[in-house]
């Protein structure tokens, strides 16, 4: 027994805080057709001026689990979801959960990444915009042996004659590929059979760059997803029926818990505006009068930089969180001096399905006065955070190690991949690959990174990945990838290459070449030719002498 076990950061909250007992095991699909009972007429998406209400939702995603069974989609199929923050998302996840599937959240900026995981995952269908349908899908989709395929276009449901929003994006419909909306309309209130999921199934196959620098499918189940957003509705004591604005994207975890469940577990509305951009967001702020927000630090930077900013665009939150990218002091201090409003860091990973750190509504996170970091939170109180040394052994208060996670949000195992899942979750619990430490009183700090993974703007990015990329490049002889410091995006990517004899290239061209092959923002925005490499008497290039050269 140590330290930890007697959960020191229970004495920080306050008494509703404390009381907050055992969530109890149910499904998504439990979730929502209790929202679907207790609020049938209310909103469940705004989008831009168009709504669909909690029984419009279920009939049409009805019509989508009724059209996959007709198509040979069975149980425990994937199904793959490529779209950004539009109404379809909603009813292709709950679609392929009534049809006893599981969903593939998908980076809608993917490119090669996609062959990959539809591989990986063994994905049977895929849900993707008309656009993507035909620019990069199709061909890798056939490869990968996906045999349903429906398209969505972000044009549908929405009102708006914004001209920022969709920034010149048309219909195109694909030939042959038929509509997700159409063909949920046409099936809508379909008797579709009971699909007989459990809690402890897998809900989500979320991917994530691991230690190996291959994405690796966390298996998010369904208890691990309503556990982590009942908390959070309990935890952020909001009654229900209180609208959400969907800042963090869907199809990442963050989104997925605290936006978009969290809203099904309130029976409220979620609000979306279909991809990030600074003044749509402030307009829809104002207009719909959200009381939740959360969403990467980069975010609130753009916020605050928008012309058309004012605090008034943000009287209705109550609450508004941050995670994903580290949270600087000085951002948080500028946001409440603006808005009257205090950003509440957080914490947490794909592998614990969303947040497992949390600053309390009723406090402000510490700064550490050795290094100036702000405390990420203290642990929900259905979580036990720990650090631990090199041994795996529990280190004491302020001592720096490895972050390890225990509770019911934490993955069992990541999709066909029990070495990984032994060395990063040996029984059960999560060893985050991040360096930190605890203070007495159970506040958590991140100091670094166990690896060479570089966190920009909260999207993880795997060097060898872009490493990979570069070598590609006729031009190129060798490549080196690591992360420097960003004011913006927390961390941004570097590449120092050396090219082959006789060969010239432009910086520019190599992140053009990048940004064709892998999503935008894995692509190096510096880019150094050096004649050579630093590397070990055994030839292996030393990266950490080039992260040593870039400006700090």
């Amino acid at each position: 027994m140590s330290w930890y076990d007697d959960r020191p950061w229970m004495d920080r909250y306050d008494e509703s805080t404390r009381s907050v007992g055992e969530i109890p095991a149910r499904t998504a699909l439990d979730m929502f057709s209790a929202a679907v009972e207790s609020a049938p007429d209310g909103p469940a998406i705004r989008y831009l001026g168009g709504t669909l209400d909690y029984r419009e939702v279920d009939e049409l995603s009805d019509g989508v689990a009724a059209y996959l069974a007709e198509n040979g989609f069975a149980k425990g199929d994937r199904l793959a979801i490529y779209l950004q923050n539009i109404p379809q998302f909603v009813l292709a996840l709950l679609g392929t959960w009534k049809a006893g599937g599981v969903v593939v959240p998908l980076n809608p900026m993917y490119r090669d990444e996609l062959s990959h995981i539809l591989t990986d995952a063994g994905v049977t269908a895929i849900v993707c915009s008309e656009n993507a349908w035909a620019d990069r899908v199709a061909e890798r989709a056939a490869a990968a042996g996906v045999r349903i395929a429906l398209t969505a276009s972000e044009l549908d449901i929405q009102t708006s004659d914004d001209a920022r929003v969709f920034g010149g994006v048309t219909r195109a419909r694909a030939e042959g590929v038929p509509d997700l909306l159409e063909v949920a309309r046409a099936r809508a209130g379909a008797d579709v059979p009971d699909p007989g999921l459990v809690p402890d199934g897998i809900a989500l196959v979320s991917y994530t760059s691991g230690t190996s620098g291959v994405p690796k499918g966390a298996t998010n189940t369904h208890r691990n997803l309503t556990v982590n957003s009942s908390i959070l509705r309990l935890y952020e004591s909001k009654p229900a029926g209180s609208p959400i604005f969907a800042l963090a994207p869907l199809f990442h975890i963050t989104g997925m818990v605290c936006q978009l469940l969290t809203a099904i577990d309130l029976a409220s509305p979620l609000i979306l505006a279909y991809r990030f951009d600074a003044g749509v967001v402030l307009d829809a702020l104002e207009r719909e009068r959200p009381v939740f927000m959360v969403g990467p630090s980069t975010a609130y930077m753009a916020l605050m930089a928008h012309p058309d900013f004012s605090g008034e665009r943000f009287a209705s939150l109550e609450a508004v969180m941050s995670g994903g990218a580290p949270l600087p002091p000085a951002i948080v201090e500028r946001f409440r001096e603006l808005t009257g409003k205090y950003i509440r860091n957080g914490y947490g990973l794909t592998e614990t399905s969303a947040p497992c750190v949390v600053v309390p509504p009723n406090l402000e996170a510490p700064v550490d006065p050795s290094s100036g970091t702000l405390a990420i939170g203290l642990p929900l109180p259905s979580a036990v955070i720990r650090i631990v040394g090199e041994d795996g052994h529990d280190l004491d208060a302020l001592e720096v190690g490895e972050i390890a996670v225990d509770g019911p949000m934490v993955v069992p195992a990541y999709w066909n991949k029990p070495d990984a899942t032994a060395q990063s979750l040996p029984g059960g619990r999560l060893l985050t690959g991040d360096v930190g430490f605890m203070d007495a009183q159970g506040w958590v700090y991140v100091v670094d990174r166990k690896k060479d993974m570089i966190n920009a703007s909260g999207f993880k990015v795997w060097p060898r990945e872009v490493e990979d990329v570069l070598y590609r490049h006729p031009a190129v002889r060798e490549a080196a990838v690591v992360g420097e410091p960003d004011s913006y995006r927390g961390e941004t990517v570097a590449a120092f290459v050396s090219l082959r004899p006789g060969q010239t290239v432009e910086t520019d061209d190599l992140v053009d070449y990048c940004r064709e092959r892998l999503a935008s923002y894995k692509a190096p925005r510096r880019v150094v030719i050096v004649d050579e490499l630093p590397k070990t008497a055994s030839g292996k290039i030393l990266r950490r002498e080039m992260r040593r050269s870039t400006p700090a």
